[in-house]
């Protein structure tokens, strides 16, 4: 992450030094001075990054030169940071009163001293940087500035399409063959293992197995669940709980049942009851348990009276093939050359376009060689290749010296890896951060950019392009360069995941760096940045290792701890952790925050969901000019917002619940893009006071009981984009009486309604909604008739739209 860090931080230098921001701020003449000497030497550094990257793989001192460099890089943008700071506290200060402003003289906002603190902390760091980029002398980098273009395929949907998979015909029905007539059907359980090497296509093969409608026909339920590295017996069985379970219909997934509260007694309780008496399918993906004792302790649990259930296990490992199966494992090899050379050429052309240049056909056939048959390395380097006509851009990749260093079994792929240099400098860094999160995890494209966003990974735009398309924009770029997959299009957000090579692959260039804190690696070093918390760690564990953090960045939960995140923990965080920006305290246990949390200055993510005890937030949270994110979902008991909230200028992503009756003090907000109001049971009136919410974009109101009408609260949501209304019983209207509600939606594309039994009409004004195309409506008993298309009372009024679904079936075209 190094060279694409720098990039970021050399052009926020460069931005600031000429600032308006800094010109407001008032700076001595010499801290300029000191900024342009910083700005001179990062520049220096930064045009042998790219060369100094692609050597380090064989050069260990190149290596720990780059992390020296990287450590104090963070240190930079801390100071950048500092100024930005300075700069939003002084746009407050401006809107407030006057007496605001004389105390703003006399406080940490007046230039004089902050000129004379910065000026010290800026000769620091750049004198620290001197003495760093005086080191690169000895290493012979050259000069390069060139980045990679951004080239983008169409992303894939989620299911795997048989007719797109290549060369896996005759494993998928030997597969079956062990599927249907394994042992006999006398038996309560057969087990199939699928075992591999990473990258073969394991995942893939038994996802059309799982598809397949003589599988879909036979068993009574269908389970899919990824096991990966961790085996936490618990976790499973909730996991095989929730791929039963019917999921809600909207949001970020935070209206499922949160399991995590159950004992180990109660859950394997729920999963008797839910897996029923009737045969079913389970695959058991990415399973690394060699622990024969906890396979045996699942497998009596899973047993429920039928015969015939059936779980297809996918491996890398042989001896948990052992342990698990019933039969003898199904070992995939490695695809046919023909096989996989249609592989590489359908990632690398357009359909048909392989034709016109037989000569890249011809190199891409010896790069598919040094393939060895595995699909992921074949793809991975098609997508490496796909719109490039060059030759030389094809003999790169087949005459790189990276194919040559020395490779064991389980290594990261050279392929892989070559393509990760290929990327451009902004990926690499946003790519390298997902190392993180646990293998399968299944990422959703808000929260992931809010994230990315938060470290300032996420470049502005020349053309004034929103932070979150942007990030968008970024991620569609990986999923087509193949370092994400499975992607699925839920039209107001979409989800992915990561292939288990790919993110050792991130896990291998972040190393250090983003690191996850597990009961067998409990340490973390002075250079890591990044941390997230396994499910196997108590809270005397974390505790401690907190107590061992310093200029930590992120630190996140991926898994819901119980009430692992008391006060204790906020505490340590709250004085150990100043330059934090993403801070996770989901599922925690405490009343109220401290005052003392508006010291992280840095903090741009504040999760807060899921406690149950917290009440309100102090007034200082909202000296947290930074922030960008804060959660308050399914916070039951929360109260109401501090009085001084419309001072959080960079809010642009607010999930709440809360007992408030209206939701007051978001209405001035200039920033925020989302709204999320979940579970709040007292809600009546939505929004008071929407005139300065012009930038939301999404809306989505989830399962407010209280809640009648939405009208006046919509009458100003000019740039309002996805607006989704869930489980509302008492919502009636959608309209106000008069013209006077009539609100000003001009760039409304999606609207789901679902779960409003009293909604009788839509209400006129949505035949002036031009720009929505997509209207979905379930469970919503009143509008059935009224919406049918030609008869319905309330056709004219849609009837514009281009795409209308009406409980799950879409109506014929207009």
């Amino acid at each position: 992450m190094a060279e694409s860090f720098l990039f970021s931080i050399a052009d926020k230098v460069v931005g600031k030094i000429g600032s308006v921001a800094l010109q407001e701020i008032g700076l001595a003449w010499g801290v300029k001075t000191e900024l342009q000497n910083l700005e001179a030497t990062l520049t220096t550094i930064r045009s042998v990054l790219l060369d100094a990257e692609e050597k380090q793989w064989k050069d260990r001192q190149l290596r720990d030169w780059l992390g020296k460099l990287k450590h104090v890089c963070y240190a930079v943008e801390d100071v950048l940071d500092e100024f930005q700071y300075q700069a939003l506290q002084r746009q407050v200060v401006s809107h407030g009163s006057l007496k605001t402003k004389v105390l703003g003289f006399f406080s940490s906002s007046n230039p004089l001293p902050f000129s004379f603190k910065m000026g010290h902390r800026i000769k620091k760091v750049r004198e620290r940087l001197d003495g760093i980029a005086a080191d690169r002398a000895q290493f012979n980098l050259q000069t390069s500035m060139e980045r990679a273009p951004m080239v983008y395929r169409e992303t894939t949907h989620s299911f795997v399409h048989a007719p797109d998979v290549i060369g896996r015909d005759k494993d998928k029905e030997k597969v079956l063959e062990l599927l249907m007539n394994s042992g006999d059907d006398d038996e309560s359980i057969s087990v199939i293992p699928i075992v591999g090497l990473g990258g073969l296509g394991k995942t893939t093969l038994a996802k059309l197995v799982y598809n397949d409608q003589r599988v879909v026909g036979h068993f009574k339920k269908r389970i899919w669940v990824c096991v990966s590295n961790g085996f936490d017996m618990k976790k499973v069985i909730i996991d095989i709980i929730n791929s039963i379970e019917t999921t809600v219909e909207e949001g970020s997934g935070i209206g499922l049942p949160n399991h995590n509260d159950l004992n180990m007694q109660q859950s394997q309780t729920l999963l008797r009851s839910t897996l029923g008496n009737g045969i079913f399918f389970l695959v058991l993906d990415d399973m690394w348990n060699e622990d024969r004792q906890k396979w045996i302790e699942l497998k009596t649990l899973l047993k429920n009276g039928a015969k015939g259930n059936k779980i297809v296990v996918t491996t890398r490992c042989h001896p948990v093939a052992l342990i698990m199966g019933t039969v003898q494992a199904y070992i995939l090899e490695g695809l046919p050359h023909d096989d996989c050379l249609s592989l590489f050429l359908k990632w690398a052309f357009n359909e048909g376009q392989e034709k016109q240049h037989p000569n890249l056909v011809k190199i891409g056939d010896d790069i598919v060689k040094k393939c060895n048959g595995v699909p992921l390395a074949a793809r991975t380097l098609g997508s490496l290749l796909f719109s490039k006509f060059e030759q030389r851009d094809w003999l790169y990749v087949r005459d790189n010296d990276i194919w040559k260093l020395e490779q064991k079994e389980g290594d990261i792929l050279p392929a892989l890896r070559l393509s990760y240099e290929q990327l451009p400098s902004y990926l690499k860094c946003c790519f390298a951060y997902c190392s993180f999160f646990p293998k399968d995890y299944v990422f959703y494209n808000e929260d992931l950019v809010n994230m990315w966003s938060a470290q300032g990974l996420i470049e502005p735009s020349k053309k004034k392009q929103e932070l979150d398309d942007i990030g968008n924009r970024y991620i569609k770029e990986l999923l087509s360069r193949s370092f994400f997959q499975d992607f699925e299009d839920h039209h107001f957000y979409f989800k992915f995941k990561m292939h288990d090579l790919m993110h050792d692959l991130a896990s291998f260039i972040s190393q250090i760096e983003c690191t996850v804190i597990d009961s067998v690696s409990p340490t973390v070093s002075g250079m890591v940045r990044h941390v997230s918390f396994s499910y196997d760690l108590d809270k005397k564990e974390i505790l401690r290792v907190v107590g061992e953090l310093n200029d930590i960045r992120t630190i996140y939960f991926p898994f819901l701890l119980e009430t692992s995140r008391g006060e204790p923990f906020l505490k340590a965080c709250i004085s150990k952790l100043k330059c934090i920006k993403m801070l996770d305290l989901s599922n925690s246990n405490f009343d109220t925050l401290p005052n003392s949390i508006s010291n992280l200055k840095h903090l741009r993510f504040l999760n807060l969901s899921w406690n149950k005890r917290i009440k309100k937030l102090p007034n200082s949270v909202c000296k947290l000019f930074h922030l960008q994110t804060l959660w308050l979902v399914g916070c039951e008991g929360f109260e109401n917002l501090p009085k001084e909230f419309r001072n959080l200028i960079s809010l642009r992503h607010l999930r709440i619940t809360t007992k408030q009756r209206a939701l007051t003090g978001i209405g001035r907000l200039e920033s925020l893009h989302t709204v999320e109001i979940f579970k709040c049971e007292n809600l009546e009136f939505l929004l008071q006071g929407t005139q300065s919410l012009t930038a939301l974009r999404s809306l989505r109101i989830l399962r407010c009981r209280s809640l009648e009408t939405l009208a006046p609260s919509m009458k100003q949501l000019p740039s309002l984009e996805h607006f989704v209304i869930f489980d509302c019983e008492r919502l009636n209207s959608l309209d106000g009486n008069g013209e006077d509600h009539v609100p000003r939606l001009g760039n409304l594309q999606y609207l789901r309604l679902s779960k409003l039994p009293k909604l009788e009409a839509l209400p006129e004004w949505m035949r002036n909604l031009t720009s929505l195309d997509r209207l979905v409506i379930r469970k919503c008993p009143q509008l059935i008739d009224k919406c049918k298309k030609i008869t319905g009372e309330d056709w004219h009024k849609i009837s514009h739209v281009s795409e209308i679904y009406i409980d799950g079936v879409k109506t014929p075209e207009n």
